[in-house]
């Protein structure tokens, strides 16, 4: 028997219906996810600046703003600022975390 087949067997033999609704990954789980991922990217070299990070569409948070306005050089302008902002320690711990700063990925895993 191949795998394939092995696989439709094992699927047919399943009562889907009977099954719940998958439950959706807590917040928590999501920022944590999010910062192995940046952290990750960061070792491959530095992120895009903060002005072409906003020109390819992603949203900044509010200290972020305050940055890309300075005028850093792209060393500065690349550094992960979530790594010191108190939303990844709230987003990282604290289902429906109290945090709702505009174009930040940790309040926008909230489920709310």
């Amino acid at each position: 028997m191949s795998l394939n087949q092995w696989f439709e067997e094992l699927a047919s033999s399943t009562d889907l219906a009977a099954r719940e609704a998958p439950v959706p990954a807590s917040s928590c789980l999501k920022s944590k996810v999010y910062s192995a991922l940046i952290l990750a990217m960061e070792e491959d070299g530095p992120l895009l600046p903060l002005p072409e990070t906003k020109s390819a569409g992603r949203a900044l948070c509010v200290f972020e703003h305050l940055v890309e306005i300075l005028p850093a050089p792209d060393a500065v302008q690349s550094l992960q600022y979530c790594k010191v902002c108190h939303a990844k320690a709230l987003g990282e711990r604290v289902e429906h975390a109290p945090i709702y700063w505009p174009g930040c990925p940790y309040c926008e895993f909230q489920n709310r």
